[in-house]
């Protein structure tokens, strides 16, 4: 990007990654900053509302989705490290507004502005490659939204190939999901465990002493349940590894390479 105006982003960090795991927020943003972009917080932002939507609560999500368009305006882009979330910006928001004359178009266009962070740095920014190491095994799970509403498979892999040291080994379930859903896991403990006992197994059965996603709803609820099993496998998101910012200790795990 070289000699241009550098795209102006605006990133969303999410309430997860902001109460519980800030280091995201800020690799994101290292990521973002490196591969040229001009890169913010929008003042004002709150949680996307995804919680009340998927509860039905319909009347607080579009409260909700317009303090955060109101909040978004004015960027090139909005990223968001998060498929979860990112669907909801992309998808969801068009949709719960659809009958708000004044809100419609304004979401509208702030979907179309709204982008997953891997997704974006490799469809929009076209990044190749990042210039960073870490000498281990790794297996990637694919978060529900980003996969299936965002279409997030290949752009991490790709950035993750480009990891120095870094070799990655597949899960045969990667894109089943984990159990956690948001309220899911709450409603549903018994089905919401069986599923997260079914992914640490395959986790561990790849030997890999890394475990990678784009979502930390996921991973917070993988991570939790690899620490009951007293599992070594160090938890991390996508992000903090190609921003190489592992001075915070993972979610869960201590990986020796």
């Amino acid at each position: 990007m070289t000699g241009e105006v550098p795209l102006r982003v605006g990133l969303f960090p999410t309430c997860l990654v902001d109460l519980f795991r800030p280091v995201v927020g800020f690799a994101a943003a290292q990521l973002l900053t490196r591969a040229g972009c001009e890169v913010s917080l929008p003042e004002g932002l709150t949680c996307c509302g995804q919680p009340s939507y998927n509860s039905g609560d319909r009347r607080s999500a579009q409260r909700l989705a317009r303090q955060v368009i109101s909040a978004c305006e004015g960027f090139d882009y909005i990223v968001i490290p998060s498929g979860s979330c990112g669907g909801m910006l992309r998808h969801h928001y068009p949709e719960l507004l659809a009958d708000d004359a004044l809100w419609a178009p304004r979401a509208r266009q702030l979907a179309e502005r709204s982008y997953e962070l891997l997704s974006f740095l490799v469809d929009v920014l076209k990044l190749e490659g990042v210039d960073t190491a870490f000498p281990g095994t790794a297996t990637y799970h694919d978060s529900c939204s980003g996969l299936r509403e965002l279409g997030v498979k290949t752009q991490p892999r790709k950035l993750l190939a480009s990891v120095e040291g870094l070799a990655l080994t597949e899960m045969p379930g990667a894109e089943t999901c984990c159990g956690f859903g948001g309220t899911f896991c709450v409603k549903y403990p018994a089905i919401s465990n069986r599923m997260v006992s079914d992914k640490c197994t395959e986790a561990q059965a790849t030997g890999a002493k890394l475990l990678l996603a784009g979502d930390l709803g996921c991973l917070m609820n993988i991570a939790g349940k690899l620490s009951r099993l007293g599992s070594p496998i160090e938890v991390r998101h996508v992000a903090e590894v190609l921003a190489g910012r592992l001075e915070v200790p993972a979610l869960c795990g201590r990986a020796d390479p």
